[in-house]
């Protein structure tokens, strides 16, 4: 595909996240079919955002699990960029959100990462992730999509900036690189009722693996982690759709509880 055709599909997507209009799945209306093409793309509206004075948080990770890979036909994870305009405090364990700020909203409960140092692939290990870690948190993803009705192949959710809306986290905790993350439960209510729950393991079995992931992914394109930057590594059970009215608590082994408001 031509640079001309990579800009006007990210200009195509810029749109659509600034109108609140979806668009035609690109797999679709433009043939885009493979994973590099879609890169190209979801750097070039990066490079959109931040010629506007957007800036990077850091990196969210998608398709760590095995059901959701299947589905998609593929068989390793993708990433995107972690706005920091769409960062949410969370004030007293709550976190307040306009449900208009998103396309087609849903939330994941997933383990966050802090970097304390500077972090380039290729062949970094999962034990390497944890000792240049901070602190971890639990992470909530506000997932949204500029392709309509969600009929997403992997083309059109990689371009799409990995499908981000928005994320937030409970307290950075030091204590969390010392545990076995992978044993970790996490519970998610939906309005007071328990609606999806599930292991750190789930996420590639071990969420450090999947943060090791990213790193060796990154490096391809000649980038890295740097101290400050935020990982959120994956969901650990499945995702559910928000509308205005909802409210999530999200709670974690050893961890605060996080409420998460669509208002």
């Amino acid at each position: 595909m031509s640079t001309v055709s990579i800009a006007a599909l990210a200009s195509r997507l810029d749109d659509a996240w600034r109108t609140r209009k979806p668009i035609a799945p690109i797999s679709e209306s433009d043939g885009v079919a493979d994973a590099a093409t879609a890169y190209a793309i979801q750097d070039h509206w990066t490079g959109l955002r931040l010629a506007r004075g957007e800036k990077i948080a850091g990196r969210k990770i998608g398709l760590t699990a095995k059901a959701v890979q299947q589905q998609l036909g593929v068989s390793e994870p993708d990433y995107g960029a972690l706005w920091q305009s769409s960062f949410y405090p969370s004030r007293d364990g709550r976190v307040e959100l306009a449900e208009t700020d998103f396309l087609q909203p849903r939330v994941e409960g997933e383990i966050a990462f802090l970097m304390a140092k500077k972090l380039h692939g290729p062949n970094v290990t999962p034990r390497e992730v944890l000792a240049a870690t901070e602190a971890c948190a639990l992470g909530v993803e506000i997932v949204a999509s500029r392709i309509a009705d969600w009929r997403i192949k992997l083309a059109d959710t990689i371009a799409d900036n990995a499908s981000y809306g928005g994320h937030s986290v409970g307290p950075w905790d030091k204590r969390m690189r010392e545990v076995d993350l992978a044993a970790l439960q996490l519970r998610i209510l939906h309005n007071g009722t328990l609606a999806a729950e599930g292991q750190g393991s789930a996420v590639l079995g071990h969420p450090a693996a999947s943060a090791a992931w990213l790193v060796n992914k990154l490096a391809a394109f000649g980038v890295g982690l740097e101290p400050g930057d935020i990982v959120i590594s994956g969901a650990i059970c499945r995702m559910l759709p928000a509308k205005r009215g909802d409210r999530f608590e999200f709670s974690l082994t050893g961890q605060p509880a996080l409420s998460v408001t669509f208002s």
